[in-house]
């Protein structure tokens, strides 16, 4: 038995201004509770552009999504709270410590101070960053500016997390600690959206998957299912991906 729908997208088309093409075409979507659902496609598929409109950063040109029965445009502020970001891009303050920055962006929740310091502590050591927590980001490796940002985006300990290209470009250690953190909160009943490059990575961490191109959906399923529907022609997830989306580089 499925759990509920926590995020319902539909028909949701995105046009940008200087745009030739739609960066999303009519995408419809179920996302459930407590599941790590992956949204997998080329560059310029459209995966950026759903987790902003997700994220209320940028308007939709048609059709409509909801997260937790609230309409995105309409009712952020209900739905704001029980939401976390982990951005592409490292959005941290290069000049202030760990301990500052995280203490500077759970404040803008609403945090007490008493549990805004009892979760720095607890995440900084959990992602095995304490010993340096006073020490100046601009002095941090790219794995430990990643774990960092990742925490900013957990410290309220949201129900929903939205994470984009979360190890990018890290050392193998600072992946593990993180996939490890995610399948974590994935057994305390926490949703993710995850959008990433790595197939591999994909396969083994996520429930359920959606390769998009072109803004269109062009298939949705388990790991599993996905490779099971083109039996014979794919082994795994990334010759389903490179089935389904062609072999030509993308810029």
């Amino acid at each position: 038995m499925k759990n509920n729908v926590l995020i319902e997208i539909n028909n949701l088309t995105k046009i940008y201004l200087k745009g030739k093409e739609p960066a999303l075409d009519g995408l419809n979507l179920n996302i459930y509770e407590s599941e790590i659902f992956g949204l997998l496609g080329p560059n310029g598929a459209g995966k950026t552009t759903t987790i902003s409109i997700l994220c209320n950063l940028i308007s939709s040109t048609g059709g409509s999504c909801k997260i937790n029965g609230y309409q995105v445009e309409k009712e952020f502020r209900f739905i704001k709270p029980f939401i976390g970001v982990v951005s592409q891009d490292v959005a941290l303050y290069q000049l202030l410590t760990a301990y500052e920055n995280l203490f500077y962006f759970g404040s803008m929740y609403d945090m007490n101070k008493k549990e805004l310091k009892e979760n720095i502590g607890y995440f900084l050591d959990k992602m095995g960053l304490y010993k340096v927590r006073n020490e100046k980001i601009k002095h941090f490796s790219s794995g430990m500016k990643r774990r960092v940002n990742l925490i900013a985006g957990i410290l309220h300990q949201p129900r929903l997390v939205f994470l984009d290209e979360p190890t990018v470009g890290i050392d193998v250690q600072s992946r593990m600690v993180i996939l490890d953190h995610l399948e974590e909160l994935k057994r305390k009943g926490v949703t993710l959206l995850y959008s990433s490059h790595m197939l591999d990575e994909a396969e083994k961490l996520c429930n359920r998957i959606a390769i998009l191109d072109y803004g269109k959906l062009l298939a949705i399923g388990t790991p599993d299912e996905l490779t099971a529907q083109y039996n014979g022609k794919c082994n795994n997830l990334e010759d389903v991906f490179l089935h389904l989306t062609g072999r030509h580089v993308r810029d």
